[in-house]
């Protein structure tokens, strides 16, 4: 059964972007209270899943593919602790299939193009690892299903996913954080991804259930990523540091401690909130919906407290 997803009349909602094919679909939505309660802002950028149909129809496995390719209801988690802290939310809508809004627009494997590639950046960007490996811009290629695509896109194709979805959905996440900067002083960005089992779940060896990414600690401050470990773990959870997700370009981008935005990475095992199949949300997503509420309460906590010392220190 799909949980409920409704967020309180309060919030104030906020569609932008289109989506290349489909009528009326938006990229995004955001959500927020005003004035924001809290300074922080989630934000899920993986979980799309309004497929227009002339992108289904482009796709060799488009059922295989989407599953692999989406962050699984993590919308959904996003939502529940939402409503619960007052925390800004902003949920993209347009699949990862089309495009990967956690890659810059350079990262892109240029031999996808049937015409009007860039032969500088062609050349600039083709060690790329992650295009290189089939996850770039547009992603092109999965284990165990091969080539995505049953024929090459055009640069047209790329530029309207990049001005429809891309480029508005980056606005409006550098302009939330804004807003709550402009009210707070500071802001936290919480990215928030699942992952595939890392591993068994059962042992000594057992595999982490969170991965918390700080792009090796240029993202946020190590205070409020400590924070994270140590709610993780109080609660009984493995949590690993970086690896193997220390965050991309949503982090690159927009986390910038110095200028008082901190940005995690968040990425969550699917095994421990969808069920066997990973497919629908499973006995354990009541439980993950309250520990990251726990965990959104703390480090707005941890990051206001953060605030007060240094304001004392200055």
């Amino acid at each position: 059964m799909i949980p409920d997803s409704t967020l309180p009349p309060d919030y104030q909602t906020i569609a932008g972007g289109s989506i290349p094919g489909a009528a009326a679909g938006r990229a995004y939505t955001v959500f927020r209270r005003e004035p924001s309660p809290i300074p922080v802002l989630l934000a899920v950028p993986h979980a799309g899943r309004s497929y227009p149909p002339e992108l289904l129809g482009q796709m060799r496995d488009a059922p295989g593919a989407g599953f692999k390719l989406e962050d699984r209801y993590v919308d959904l988690l996003a939502r529940a602790v939402a409503r619960e802290t007052g925390a800004g939310l902003l949920l993209a809508h347009a699949p990862r299939a089309m495009i990967d809004l956690n890659r810059a627009p350079e990262e892109m494997d240029w031999d996808m193009l049937a015409d009007g590639d860039d032969g500088e950046a062609r050349e600039t960007f083709r060690t790329a690892r992650r295009a290189r490996g089939g996850l770039g811009l547009v992603p092109r290629r999965l284990p165990g299903l091969g080539e995505i695509w049953k024929r090459r896109m055009t640069r047209a194709e790329l530029d309207a996913r990049l001005a429809g979805v891309h480029a508005p959905y980056h606005a409006a996440l550098a302009g939330e954080l804004k807003a709550i900067k402009g009210r707070w002083g500071a802001a936290l960005l919480l990215d928030l991804h699942s992952m595939p089992p890392l591993g068994p779940k059962r042992g000594s060896q057992a595999s982490a259930d969170f991965v918390v990414g700080d792009r090796f600690g240029s993202s946020c401050d190590g205070a409020l990523c400590a924070a994270a470990f140590d709610h993780f773990a109080a609660a009984g959870r493995r949590a690993a540091h970086n690896r193997p997700y220390a965050g991309g370009y949503v982090l690159d981008r927009h986390a910038a401690p110095a200028r008082c935005i901190h940005g995690l990475q968040i990425e969550i095992c699917r095994a421990v909130y969808l069920d066997e199949r990973l497919q629908e949300p499973g006995q354990g997503f009541d439980a993950v919906a309250e520990l990251l509420t726990g965990l959104v309460r703390r480090l707005a906590s941890e990051f206001a407290a953060l605030g007060s010392m240094r304001h004392a220190a200055e």
